[in-house]
């Protein structure tokens, strides 16, 4: 009976302890699942490709986010999200477990969010909401993705702080280190980004720096970017061995009712040094606009163009244009239709310039390019 007893009142001061630490802390799973069939005109210098495609509007995933309340206003977070494509199961991001996000830091009310781990830079958290790939896919975005302004690239090693809003304003400041012994400059990133928001307007802008690896202590391309998926297509392949790369973006956007009509520009160079297989800086400017009207709150419609202009070791010119619509059916599942069209002119740097929509990265072969999708996503 003493034993009975003993044990009930330990049970007993365990649960009063540990309740309110319960109650002020949570875990959540969640999820997309985003599937569709593509077709494309002119992939790889042959006509017609027909083909499953996963993560067309977002990105297929699955993730774990939490935050505990340590009192004072002061939380612990953190979040480890996986991606991966739903018609092989294979994971995404170069195999990694958890490829799109994996960090954890602090959060107060007053004094912002500090984060530590591999997470996206601060452009794309606060200028990536004002430009038209937001909404509703990726032929919206700067062909191939030169100026990394899609979900594509992410970095590992990194301490970014993002702070609070002050009175409409919002600020965020990355560094990545690279740590290669001996030269502490080799692989590093650092970025920093501010945004303004009054009413239905919202203007963001923002400086990247990427450095791709000192060729004297480590192999070209070691870096704590993804240089690898911003430079995976023809437009800018030919200057995947840059020393490092330079992005500066900025846009706004301002709602009128169920109307959002904006724009962006980014200019982004490639520099050379001795180890590149090119000489001279490869400059891309772009300049991109749309309009994004929620007819009704189940449906959806965007229309966007995008002109790109590189210069430097090579000149070429990209014009595109991009529909999209979404219908609602319930709060976790919508269907979509995608279509973007490229047409390219000049030289890439390898060879004549090839069409390339927006961020799906599909090589054609050729100086145009169609892409229509119609797929399904759901959430969780």
């Amino acid at each position: 009976m003493g034993n009975r007893m003993i044990r009930n009142a330990a049970l007993a001061l365990f649960a009063a302890v540990s309740a309110p630490a319960w109650a002020q802390s949570s875990v959540t799973l969640y999820g997309v699942i985003d599937e569709g069939l593509m077709y494309v005109h002119n992939s790889g210098g042959h006509s017609t490709q027909l083909l499953m495609s996963s993560g067309n509007l977002y990105g297929s995933r699955w993730g774990l986010k939490g935050t505990e309340d340590l009192g004072g206003g002061l939380s612990a977070i953190f979040r480890l999200e996986n991606g991966f494509d739903i018609n092989s199961g294979a994971l995404a991001q170069g195999g990694r477990e958890f490829g799109r996000q994996a960090y954890v830091g602090l959060s107060h009310a007053k004094y912002g969010t500090l984060t530590l781990g591999r997470q996206y830079d601060p452009l794309l958290d606060l200028v990536q909401p004002v430009q038209g790939d937001y909404y509703l896919g990726s032929n919206f975005s700067t062909p191939g993705d030169v100026d990394a302004a899609d979900w594509n690239t992410r970095f590992s090693n990194t301490i970014k702080w993002a702070s609070p809003t002050w009175g409409g304003v919002n600020i965020e400041a990355m560094y990545a280190l690279g740590g290669v012994a001996g030269a502490t400059g080799s692989g590093q990133t650092y970025a920093g980004a501010a945004s303004y928001g009054y009413g239905p307007f919202l203007a963001a802008a923002g400086y990247l720096h990427i450095d791709n690896g000192n060729a004297q202590f480590v192999t070209r391309g070691t870096s704590t970017a993804d240089v690898s998926s911003l430079t995976y297509s023809a437009v800018n392949n030919a200057y995947a061995s840059a020393r490092s790369i330079d992005i500066a973006r900025g846009g706004a956007h301002y709602v009128v009712g169920p109307v959002t009509l904006g724009g962006y520009f980014s200019h982004t160079e490639y520099k050379p040094d001795s180890a590149s297989t090119y000489t001279v800086t490869e400059k891309y400017n772009d300049v991109g606009v749309y309009g994004f009207w929620q007819i009704r709150p189940d449906t959806s419609l965007e229309i966007g163009y995008d002109y790109l202009k590189s210069s430097g070791d090579s000149s070429a010119r990209y014009h595109q244009v991009g529909v999209s619509g979404d219908y609602v059916i319930s709060k976790r599942t919508d269907f979509y239709a995608v279509v973007g069209y490229t047409h390219a002119s000049g030289s890439n740097g390898a060879g004549a310039a090839q069409a390339v929509v927006g961020a799906y990265d599909i090589n054609s072969g050729k100086n145009s390019q169609v892409l229509a999708i119609v797929g399904i996503k759901h959430v969780f």
